[in-house]
């Protein structure tokens, strides 16, 4: 191993239960939650479906759970089909510094791991952290972004950790699966360039099916690059030399300054699309003359600057697209889900107004990022009047966070498509009390989907709308 692969390791194995700060924990179990409801949310997603029947084809005699159903599959399917519903409505946590991405993604691994090691809550807990812990760490290190290199490149890395912690590797093992996860897998920033593919929200399903797969290699002794990062063609020749800001003996803390999410849409746009909801009231759409949006230029590289923001074709250009979200915002009152149906994408009003929009990099926001996520909106009307409204930390940013009870709300919110009232209290219950539960095949079984009762006739006569009077 070379030095920095032995600090994340010796991070890792030193790192107890007991070590982990109460807030830690309390963030990890707000974030399992917040996880589970983008699962819950998305599971009719043709993406997750797909992801589950390709995972139904990989079978073995020691499965690991795909979620909703009593699916056992392969447990590195498992972790991609999980991986993907839990990211497919881009609706899960985010952590930028000068690299960025979403570490729940690292979950996906956590779970299927912990069928097949320790299942106590308390040690997927400390994987979890762990992993949080090593991703965020990496995001403050270096920008690899800039570099070509797209996020699953540490998330394989932090998957693999918390995947070996939990399967009980040997030092020398984790070593091992640090390298057999790392080097074949490196991945390219392309995945979020130009008209945004399907693959944008599997990427990271991916990192943690490849961790799994290189963790349970190394635990049957296959051997890995002996220096995966410091090593001559390892990640330091390809991204540059860094200190991966991390040491043995630090108590886990990264994963509370994630950010969470109210809209699903990529994060750079969360400031825009409160900023836009806050103007709605005071100005009629019919009434816009122009819809200037200023924002730090990252968010603009993001979602401002490629021709495919303004004439998106996929859910996931739209999702990423500052003109659309804004002018979704302004017409709809609301950015959910339904907003990025292809009825959505052609609608002549989202169009109109898209194209009375200017998105420009404002120097004085791009100074205040990343220590927050600023925008300002200002809309000329028809007749010169101008108004403005700025955001500087959405709702769910680590200075504006969401309390447990509004993450409860999101949860049942996008659960509530999913399964029953009774069934959302029960996983609630759960994850709040997920440190005391010995075995976690019970927050499994209780998130099956259960088949809804249909409704009595009677009731669907109560509830239909009443038929138009024609005179």
């Amino acid at each position: 191993m070379d030095a920095t692969t032995e600090k994340l390791v010796d991070y890792t194995l030193n790192t107890r239960y007991e070590d982990l700060p109460a807030s830690t924990v309390d963030a990890c179990k707000r974030r399992l939650l917040d996880t589970l409801g983008c699962v819950a949310g998305a599971y009719d997603n043709p993406g997750s479906v797909a992801a589950r029947e390709l995972a139904g084809r990989y079978k073995m005699d020691t499965p690991a759970t795909v979620l909703g159903g009593r699916a056992r599959v392969a447990p590195e399917m498992a972790a991609f089909a999980n991986g993907v519903m839990l990211r497919v409505l881009d609706l899960s946590d985010m952590y930028r510094m000068k690299s960025g991405g979403h570490p729940s993604d690292v979950i996906a691994a956590a779970l299927a791991a912990a069928e097949l090691g320790a299942r106590d809550g308390r040690s997927l807990i400390t994987a979890i952290v762990i992993a949080y812990e090593v991703y965020c760490s990496c995001c403050d290190g270096i920008d690899l972004n800039s570099k070509g290199w797209d996020q699953p490149v540490y998330s394989v890395v932090a998957s693999v950790l918390a995947a070996g912690k939990l399967l009980g590797l040997t030092r020398s093992q984790m070593g091992h699966a640090v390298a057999l996860a790392l080097v074949p897998n490196m991945a390219l920033y392309q995945t979020r360039q130009g008209e945004l593919s399907a693959w944008k929200g599997c990427a990271g399903a991916n990192a943690s099916r490849n961790a799994l797969f290189a963790a349970l290699l190394a635990e049957s002794g296959f051997t890995g690059a002996e220096a995966p990062i410091e090593g001559r063609h390892g990640l330091w020749d390809t991204a540059g030399r860094f200190e991966w800001p991390l040491n043995v003996g630090d108590a886990p803390q990264r994963i509370g300054r994630t950010h969470l999410k109210c809209f699903p849409v990529c994060y750079h746009g969360q400031s825009a699309v409160w900023t836009a909801l806050g103007l709605r009231g005071r100005v009629r759409v019919d009434d816009i003359e122009e819809i200037r949006i200023g924002t730090y230029r990252t968010a603009l590289n993001m979602m401002g600057n490629d021709p495919s923001r303004w004439a998106p074709a996929t859910h996931e250009t739209a999702d990423h697209s500052l003109p659309y979200v804004v002018a979704t915002a302004l017409l709809d009152g609301a950015v959910d889900e339904a907003s990025f149906s292809e009825i959505k994408l052609r609608a002549a009003g989202v169009m109109g107004l898209m194209s009375r929009t200017k998105v420009f990099e404002d120097t004085v926001l791009t100074a205040q990022y990343p220590e927050s996520s600023p925008c300002r909106i200002s809309i000329q009307l028809k007749d010169g009047t101008e108004i403005r409204n700025e955001v500087r930390y959405p709702k769910g940013h680590d200075r504006s966070p969401m309390s447990a009870d509004e993450v409860k709300d999101k949860f049942k919110g996008l659960f509530a498509s999913y399964g029953t009232a009774k069934q959302a209290r029960r996983i609630i219950a759960l994850v709040d009390r997920l440190d005391e539960l010995h075995d976690i095949n019970a927050l499994f079984a209780s998130f099956v989907r259960r088949p809804r009762r249909p409704e009595p006739a009677s009731a669907r006569r109560a509830h239909r709308e009443p038929e138009a009077t024609v005179a």
